[in-house]
């Protein structure tokens, strides 16, 4: 069988490695963005670090802890909550690009301006329910702070944090819908399209 110059040890007819994507990033603070989500898909490694511990010590030191079970939601919470300005910053969200591929720049750049600020009314509204929500789980019903807490035997105040966390993230999510409609309205191309792309 011939060798492959590019593949060492295969034949000619292997598949090559298929290309890393490229993330194109439309503003500084989707760079941000970019790069904490690096630091932040460690919460998973660290979800998992304590589950492995949580069962090391139920099950051959018969001492389970009170816990982890607490903590684990908590992180994964948190994961969920700020992978949402990730995929924002990288133009990852679900959609549909059938009539979006099928136009000229010039349409495209009407269809941005339009997505960018029905994002931006849509995340205006989630932030501010999630300021409510927040609100309500940090004060009590005369106005003064008290975080809400889980009512366990350990009792943290994971369930006014998860709120809190929300209520960045989708703040952030904001904002970077606000630089999304500048740069819509500026006319700049969309991420992964090159002016005139078919």
């Amino acid at each position: 069988m011939a060798q492959d110059e590019n593949f060492p040890g295969t034949g000619a007819a292997a598949t090559p490695a298929p290309q890393r994507e490229e993330i194109n990033l439309r503003t500084s603070l989707d760079r941000h963005v970019n790069s904490a989500g690096a630091a932040i898909s460690w919460l998973a490694l660290a979800a998992m670090a304590i589950s492995v511990w949580e069962v090391i010590m139920r099950y051959v030191f018969d001492s389970p802890t009170s816990w982890v079970h607490e903590t684990v939601v908590f992180l994964i919470a948190c994961i969920f909550a700020l992978g949402g300005p990730v995929a924002l910053a990288r133009d990852k969200h679900i959609r549909i690009r059938v009539i979006y591929d099928a136009v000229s720049p010039a349409v495209r750049r009407v269809f941005d301006v339009i997505n960018s600020v029905v994002t931006l009314l849509f995340t205006i509204g989630i932030s501010y329910a999630a300021y409510v929500m927040f609100w309500r789980a940090s004060h009590n019903p005369a106005g003064n702070w008290q975080l809400e807490r889980s009512g366990t035997s350990w009792n943290p105040p994971f369930p006014a944090l998860t709120k809190a966390v929300i209520l960045i993230a989708v703040a952030l999510m904001m904002l970077q819908a606000f630089l999304h409609v500048i740069h819509a309205v500026r006319g700049s191309t969309a991420p992964g399209k090159k002016e005139g792309a078919q």
